[in-house]
């Protein structure tokens, strides 16, 4: 499902503004300002905002939170996955050694096919 936002100078009244923004805002300013937003519309046709975003939203919390919290499981997942990458590379390397300690001849041509010409230590 998708959420929509838009507002028309009948949905933005003075009275609101006045109540949420302090100070009496004339009308023009609310006309002003929609017409700027209309004027951006076509450089934000196609962004997807998440539906997550609006949940902040809904919840009163602050959007660049989402943001913010995305960013701090991806480099939490980045770190996992970096530790489980390292952990790998270690096994491989121990496995070629025991395999080059029971296998010489096999594991020799292994590493030439592979373009190693060293035995890893």
């Amino acid at each position: 499902p998708q959420r929509e936002v838009s507002s028309t100078p009948s949905t933005l009244k003075p009275s609101a503004w006045r109540k949420n923004w302090g100070g009496d805002v004339g009308e023009n300013f609310i006309v002003t300002g929609l017409q700027d937003i209309d004027k951006c519309r076509q450089q934000l046709h196609d962004i997807t905002v998440p539906l997550e975003v609006f949940e902040y939203i809904d919840q009163g919390r602050n959007p660049q939170l989402y943001t913010k919290e995305c960013l701090e499981r991806a480099l939490a997942k980045n770190e996992q996955v970096k530790g489980k990458i390292d952990t790998m590379k270690k096994f491989k390397s121990l496995l070629i050694q025991e395999l080059s300690k029971v296998f010489p001849e096999d594991m020799a041509k292994y590493r030439s096919i592979r373009g190693e010409d060293h035995p890893p230590s």
